[in-house]
């Protein structure tokens, strides 16, 4: 609460916190958190690109965000990284996040939350974001992709251990057939259309146990694993599936990498990068 007789300044308002914050609770749902990195050359209430770095299943957000802050200096941009809990709900789920919907929670709306708060806190407009996502935060970028595209001004997926392809024949999370039950809308195919994707995986990413699904597991459906046995079948699958709709897709395979997110995020620079453009180096110190 202010004091009496001072107003309580709007975000605005307020002196900008540069470079990276802590971590900060998510107002729409204080379980859930997000970290910034805000170039301190930044001014005013400019429109900035945002870039939005998704953690994997470890939730290693500090390493999220790190990968990215020479990026944004050098192009101007803020860095957002969320915090999704494992087992937000105490029935041992750690994968909740990654499939978009879990109970009565909504990742893509918090996300979008974190979005708008990122905006009020540092009084800085943000348009189409880019949004990056290695392992499990490729689960959650490709399906993010699938439900708003049209928020979406670029995105990269980094070695998923499960994909989601546009496949109306087949339910959710395997295909598409009921997101308008589940989540009130379905693949907008022409926004689609207008996203560039980044799929990203190394040469010897071959580890199967952990994204074979199984039945009788949390995530077990028919058809589960017929995207491919490993996630460089699964990412091809994926690039096929999209280029037969119609969008553009660059596929990297990191030669000598495994699961390696350095080397996922170093070509996921690359392509953001070429999204930007050359980027602001001499008004921004780079």
């Amino acid at each position: 609460m202010a004091a009496s007789g001072t107003a309580a300044q709007p975000a605005s308002a307020v002196p900008r916190r540069t470079g990276t914050t802590p971590l900060l609770s998510c107002r729409a749902d204080p379980r859930f958190g997000y970290s910034l990195f805000v170039p301190p050359q930044l001014r005013g209430t400019e429109r900035v690109p945002l870039l939005v770095s998704v953690h994997g299943s470890l939730r290693g957000v500090e390493s999220s965000r790190d990968a990215f802050a020479d990026f944004a200096r050098w192009h101007g941009a803020v860095v957002l990284a969320p915090l999704f809990p494992a087992d937000p709900l105490g029935d041992g789920n750690e994968d909740g996040y990654k499939y978009l919907a879990e109970g009565d929670i909504r990742y893509d709306r918090l996300l979008l939350a974190m979005v708008a708060e990122a905006e009020a806190r540092t009084g800085l407009g943000f348009d189409r974001f880019c949004l990056a996502g290695f392992s499990g935060g490729a689960h959650f970028a490709h399906r993010f992709l699938l439900l708003h595209p049209e928020r979406l001004r670029a995105v990269s997926i980094g070695a998923p251990g499960s994909v989601t392809l546009i496949d109306p024949k087949r339910s959710w999370w395997v295909g598409t057939r009921d997101m308008e039950r589940i989540f009130g809308r379905t693949p907008d195919l022409e926004a689609l259309r207008r996203v560039p994707v980044h799929l990203a995986v190394g040469d010897s990413d071959l580890e199967t146990v952990s994204i074979t699904h199984r039945p009788g597991s949390r995530h077990w459906m028919e058809d589960a694993n017929r995207a491919g046995a490993n996630r460089i079948t699964r990412l091809t699958s994926l690039r096929r599936n999209l280029q037969a709709h119609g969008l553009a897709v660059r596929h990297d395979i990191i030669p000598g990498a495994a699961h390696d997110f350095a080397a996922v995020a170093e070509r996921a620079r690359d392509f953001f990068h070429d999204v930007l453009g050359p980027g602001r180096a001499t008004a921004f110190g780079a």
